[in-house]
């Protein structure tokens, strides 16, 4: 994931089960018209949203995999993306799947899913558990032929039943990110043991086939004699090249190479996951974790702090090159970092007071002055992509907003907003002015120093963080707030306090990361967007968005048969939620910035829709053995 949020908050990543996907303007199709062109009953090896596939039939391998690495060794490393209800602050879970708790991340590699995603290729899926699939000719069933070698850890065989139970466990209990895009599926039904049918309403997205064919399969036997919550560490039964070992709760996980693991021959997974053993420790405190790296405890790191990066790095071990920092190329993916202010607090349901509170960020000044300029302004909630809205809007876009002309704001039809830049100089004077006269428009006239509504209530904003680092970040933006009379604070609070409050929405405004799939599509959209996600708990629509032109162009790009439609749809979008300013958009980084001990190897270029190192890399011993560490 490039960029970062400085100090290391909350980052999510959407690649779930399948690889990362990238985008790929030169593509001709959309998943409307590809799977048109595949539903024939005809198995399939792979799918693509693109209609075309990289590797045909008889592929052995991904071009990114290294088959003649060596295998073994330990990677010790700092987690830099996550998913679902997991932390890298702390854990009380192993259930990964659920909505409560705080799990390990990369719980994940335990589990084996239908199909697989490629890293150099956008959008893509292979076979894993199911050698293939067939698409009805009205688009709506799909049916997966299992491979019968497929087995979980305890030797049982993985069949369309365990399939069929976990799709339907996931929609009625699973966490948001697996339940919504299960909205529309009629019935997850095993023909037998080694064929499995789902079957949509038809009001699905195109491409959710993409979202689901990624999800992990569980045990069916298992959680018959073990309860499906947070409730308990003990690990799953998995079927995946990992499998828990060590844990000491709260503190470290680690995770062990199935050796007898039934798919590692299998053309998705050869000559990746070489390293014998995998380990997650967890500080509550960056520092703490940035010395335990200097020392050579962690062997990995990605940075997310601009002063550490600029000023920190210049330890004995680096002098003497037995660490390597250096930056990696970003995925090509849009991604969004923003502060969402929550609506469900009535003080905020004014769009002018929540533009009022974005007006109070100086980046300029903050780039300047904490992040040493490693950072630039983000605008928009899909940067770093075509579907960033710039200037008008086209008259494609128009016929999108028209319908909603009087119910969005008018902005949406002009200019598309941007904040203002300032000179640096760490007040900036225009942008509080004109937040200022925003807060009085919206019923907030002063009282002595604070800014009050006529039942005399003040206007209060907390910042939630879990991290001392981003106390850092927010302080000048809260100063700036409270110079006009808001009454601004920071609230740090533990790991699982955190956790819980993000998942409850029990915050005013709290800060998040994550990178969007390549072409973003209703899934992904609607947990962040769409107000079917506003009150559902441990979903990612932080603000509580319940707006009829955001869940229109959200449908809307879910039904895009090209990328101009989708393109059109999501600049549309860009401008609603731009003008709505349930998120402020912060800052972005093109470049993973990362140390590490000089043991491993790898290839180059890294793929340019993911950057799992652990997958990727491999134990040297030779290198190893020069730094002193053989």
């Amino acid at each position: 994931m490039s960029g970062g949020i400085e100090g290391r908050g909350p980052r999510l990543s959407r690649r779930g089960f399948v690889a990362l996907a990238g985008a790929s303007f030169a593509a001709q199709l959309l998943p409307e018209r590809a799977i048109a062109a595949l539903a024939t009953d005809t198995p399939l090896h792979g799918i693509s949203p693109f209609g075309e596939l990289k590797y045909g039939p008889g592929f052995t391998h991904f071009d990114y995999a290294s088959v003649d690495a060596p295998q073994g060794g330990t990677f010790n490393f700092s987690v830099p993306n996550w998913l679902f209800n997991q932390s890298v602050l702390t854990f009380n879970t192993l259930n990964t799947f659920v909505g409560r708790g705080d799990a390990p991340p990369r719980m994940e590699m335990c589990f084996d899913s239908l199909f697989s995603g490629a890293l150099d290729e956008p959008g893509s899926s292979y076979g894993l558990v199911a050698e293939s699939v067939a698409i009805s000719a009205d688009r709506n069933s799909f049916t997966f032929r299992l491979r019968p070698e497929a087995r979980f850890h305890d030797g049982s065989a993985l069949t369309a039943h365990d399939a069929a139970f976990t799709f339907a466990l996931f929609k009625e209990d699973g966490h948001p990110s697996l339940m919504l895009p299960l909205s529309e599926m009629v019935e997850a039904v095993a023909e037998d043991d080694h064929t499995l049918r789902l079957s949509f309403s038809g009001r699905q997205s195109p491409r959710t086939i993409f979202s689901v064919a990624g999800y992990p399969i569980l045990s069916k036997a298992y959680f018959a004699e073990n309860s499906f919550d947070a409730s308990q560490l003990k690990a799953p039964l998995g079927s995946g090249p990992y499998r828990v070992g060590r844990v000491v709760a709260g503190q470290s996980i680690e995770y062990e190479r199935v050796d007898d693991y039934w798919a590692a021959d299998l053309p998705v997974n050869r000559g990746l996951n070489h390293f014998a053993k995998l380990r997650i420790e967890f500080f509550r405190d960056r520092q703490a974790a940035f010395e335990a790296f200097k020392k050579g405890d962690i062997h990995f790191r990605q940075e997310f702090t601009s002063r550490v990066w600029a000023t920190e790095y210049d330890f004995p071990a680096l002098r003497e090159g037995k660490v390597v920092k250096r930056e990696f190329p970003g995925e090509k993916r849009p991604s969004m970092q923003a502060w969402a202010v929550n609506l469900r607090r009535p003080r905020f349901q004014d769009a002018r007071v929540r533009r009022a509170i974005g007006l109070g960020f100086d980046f300029e000044w903050t780039n300047r002055n904490l992040f040493y300029a490693a950072y630039d302004r983000s605008n928009s909630v899909f940067e770093k992509s075509a579907f960033k809205a710039q200037g008008l809007p086209s008259p494609e876009e128009l016929a999108l907003l028209e319908p909603f002309r009087g119910r969005v704001p008018d902005e949406v039809f002009g200019e598309v907003f941007t904040f203002p830049v300032s000179d640096g100089a760490g007040r900036n004077r225009a942008a509080l002015q004109e937040a200022r006269r925003l807060l009085g428009e919206a019923g907030w006239t002063p009282r002595g120093r604070q800014l009050v509504n006529e039942k005399g209530e003040r206007l209060t904003v907390e910042f939630l963080t879990q991290e001392e680092g981003l106390v850092r970040v927010t302080t000048p933006f809260v100063e700036n707030l409270q110079a006009i009379g808001v009454d601004a604070s920071i609230r740090m609070v533990d790991a699982t306090q955190y956790q819980a409050r993000q998942r409850d929405f029990d915050f005013d405004v709290v800060l998040m990361a994550l990178s969007f799939d390549a072409l973003p599509g209703r899934d992904s959209l609607t947990n962040l967007f769409h107000s079917r996600a506003a009150d559902l708990p441990s979903s990612r629509n932080y603000p509580g968005t319940k707006d009829e032109a955001v869940d229109a162009l959200v449908e809307a790009a879910g039904r895009a048969d090209s990328v101009e439609e989708l393109t059109v749809a999501l600049r549309a979008l860009d401008r609603v939620l731009r003008a709505r300013g349930d998120w402020i958009p912060s800052y972005h980084a093109a470049n993973h910035k990362a140390a590490y001990w000089d043991m491993f190897g790898f290839r180059e270029p890294k793929p340019d829709y993911g950057f799992p190192v652990e997958a990727l890399w491999w134990y040297d011993e030779d290198r190893a053995r020069a730094i002193g560490r053989g």
